[in-house]
């Protein structure tokens, strides 16, 4: 494995090779910065020296998406979390977005990355967050994220994560998404809030496939249906039939798709996100895990590819 010292905005860069396939992921939020295989590029990718845009390929924790105004209640007391998305006034994508990870373990196709939450603005509690990346005899990417709760008292926590998919350079218009779920989380277009699921409609139904290229969406789905080895698999296939799949487990019961034309340099731009509860879960409960002291919680999603 290489290991590249940075001193541009993302940090080390910590290259995993295997089979043809090649990761790379940053010391900064323990991004995947690049995923591609038999030199097709798997996931979006940025310069090294700047920012991930649009959260391109961070982990989150201790929660994934939006918690509503940055406000939930302990024990009967109002919480204030700082506020990281001005523009709608929600605390965003959980608390390790700019922190930098901490290598713990490395060889050419494996890695593993430590980040610790301390207590802050809104959340008192302290955490241990590990990545471990890793690439299989095939050159398929697999991902387990984990959670140590390190307070006195059981935290609130939920985990997720922020790839966005491509396939080499087929065009919007020649891929297809297909999302095995039956229920998705209506949400306000102004704040981004979801109500409760509600079964999937012909508008939001993905599981007979759509164009990419005709969809605009920030919607998280749930239901999911799992194939074979108990994997959610969510898929984008050209029409050559190549196809590159984000997979997740019993864990991650839930999906939030990303469809963006504001992508750097990408006409068409997708995030498929394995999360463990939706958005404002803090707040609804919804997929919510309470970790007691000394516990710990994590799972298991990657990125497949069939190349022709």
């Amino acid at each position: 494995m290489t290991r590249e010292r940075g001193h541009g905005a993302t940090g080390e860069q910590f290259e995993l090779r295997r089979a043809g396939s090649r990761a790379v992921i940053t010391e900064l939020a323990g991004s995947l910065r690049l995923f591609e295989k038999g030199g097709v590029r798997l996931t979006e990718t940025y310069d090294d020296d700047r920012i991930p845009p649009s959260a391109c390929g961070i982990l989150l924790a201790p929660w994934p998406n939006r918690v509503a105004e940055g406000r939930w209640t302990l024990d009967g007391e109002i919480q204030q979390l700082d506020i990281t998305e001005p523009g709608r006034g929600h605390a965003i994508h959980g608390l390790l977005r700019n922190t930098g990870y901490r290598l713990v373990e490395r060889s050419e196709h494996r890695l593993v990355l430590r980040a610790e939450i301390f207590p802050q603005h809104g959340y008192p509690f302290r955490l241990s967050h590990s990545a471990e990346y890793s690439l299989d005899q095939a050159g398929d990417l697999t991902v387990r994220q984990e959670l140590l709760n390190l307070s006195g008292a059981a935290a609130p926590v939920a985990l997720g994560a922020h790839p966005f998919l491509r396939l080499g350079d087929e065009p919007a218009d020649r891929l297809t998404l297909t999302v095995p779920a039956a229920r998705y989380f209506p949400a306000d277009p102004q704040t981004m809030i979801p109500a409760a699921d509600v079964p999937v409609d012909e508008q939001t139904d993905l599981r007979t496939g759509a164009r990419l290229a005709e969809l605009a969406m920030d919607r998280a789905y749930t239901g999911l249906s799992a194939g074979t080895g108990g994997r959610v698999v969510s898929t984008l296939v050209s029409d050559s039939g190549s196809m590159v799949g984000l997979w997740q487990d019993e864990t991650f019961q839930y999906v939030h798709i990303f469809v963006t034309s504001k992508y750097p340099g990408r006409a068409c731009a997708l995030a498929a996100e394995p999360m463990t509860a939706p958005a404002d879960s803090f707040n609804s409960g919804i997929g919510l895990t309470w970790l007691r002291p000394g516990g710990s919680f994590g799972g298991n999603w990657g990125i497949t590819a069939q190349l022709h």
